[in-house]
């Protein structure tokens, strides 16, 4: 079996607002998702990466193990379940309570799967730095807050950006699993298509030709900003060093 590409350009002429309007939402939802999820990620990993000191007074003690608690439940939940099943869940469950509309929850249910793996990643980011770095700032008087903040978390996110990227190339894959709740990104438009036509080979050819586009782009983008601050962070190096 071929693909006919007479009938692949005649489709993508015939249907080129429905395609537009499909990379419209799923940029969209990537991008947002990717950012709240980088926002929600970056607190909830600096919870997670927060250490139970035996100084800590007892109602310090008692906070953070309740934190620490919701937050590990938080990541467990959304990292061990299909974002299909979370979408249906959320949406339905709280649609009498919020009276929303799909797009409104499937930005929320993006958001909070997205933190949930930006969690782990901004927590191994902030563990890889060396320990020796926070004592140093406890001993100029620095507090735990002040020194995740200003020192460590900035170099945790460097140090994890290329995972940061990649979950922004995920996430444009996995906004097609949103069309279970009636989102109108490029897989819902796809399917409506096919389902019109009946040339499903020729369709989704080139709905998968979107796809790739859309990931390369975003990946060769993501890359030239990892090698500026690859740049910038060895020139500042360099500037140090010829200082002293």
């Amino acid at each position: 079996m071929k693909i006919d590409f007479t009938t692949v350009w005649t489709i993508l002429q015939r249907n080129l607002s429905f395609f537009i309007a499909g990379v419209k939402w799923t940029c969209l939802f990537a991008f947002v998702g990717t950012l709240i999820g980088f926002i929600i990620g970056v607190v909830v990993g600096g919870i997670r990466a927060v250490n139970i000191e035996h100084t800590d007074r007892p109602f310090v003690r008692f906070v953070k193990k309740v934190l620490l608690l919701i937050t590990r439940f938080y990541v467990w939940v959304f990292r061990g379940t299909p974002m299909m099943v979370q979408a249906v869940f959320i949406y339905y469950l709280f649609k009498p309570v919020f009276q929303w509309n799909s797009h409104s929850a499937g930005m929320v249910v993006i958001s909070l799967n997205t933190g949930a793996y930006m969690a782990e990643i901004i927590r191994s980011g902030i563990q890889s730095i060396d320990g020796g770095q926070l004592e140093a700032c406890k001993s100029i008087g620095m507090s735990f807050f002040q020194s995740l903040v200003y020192v460590i978390m900035p170099q945790a996110i460097k140090n994890a950006f290329p995972s940061i990227g990649n979950e922004f190339v995920v996430n444009i894959k996995d906004t097609s699993v949103l069309n279970v709740i009636a989102i109108t990104e490029l897989y819902f438009q796809t399917v409506s298509i096919a389902g019109s036509n009946f040339k499903y080979i020729e369709t989704y050819f080139i709905t998968a030709c979107v796809y790739l586009f859309l990931t390369t782009v975003a990946t060769t983008v993501l890359n030239y900003v990892e090698k500026k601050l690859d740049v910038a962070e060895n020139s500042n190096r360099k500037m140090i060093v010829e200082s002293h």
